[in-house]
């Protein structure tokens, strides 16, 4: 999938998880599950909450800051979507929806 948009990348993945609507958003699509933003995916970047854990250890990812919406949110952008960035991007997706189905309180 070299060369694929993050986005698409994404919001096809999300697509085919459980209690997910994605929605546009101007450029960008959010994720939300049972109403709860959990992702925005942009052209060239893509935001999550993640627990506190996950949030932490991404921070220490090539291509990976924190993002201004706040605590447990990272922003992950990477300069190329190989399949290493796709990896990180579609499990962290997946670690962003579980927050919420499994009941956990966001951050």
């Amino acid at each position: 999938m070299t060369g694929a948009s993050l986005v698409d990348v994404l919001a096809e993945h999300a697509a085919t998880l459980e209690r997910v609507v994605v929605r546009s958003a101007g450029a960008a699509r959010e994720v939300l599950v049972d109403g709860r933003l959990v992702a925005v995916l942009g052209p060239a970047d893509m935001e999550l909450c993640l627990r506190t854990a996950v949030a932490v250890a991404a921070l220490r990812t090539p291509d990976v800051g924190a993002s201004p919406r706040g605590r447990g949110w990272i922003r992950f952008a990477p300069e190329e979507v190989d399949e290493f960035a796709r990896d990180r991007a579609v499990a962290w997706l997946d670690s962003a929806v579980r927050l919420v189905t499994e009941g956990d309180p966001l951050n």
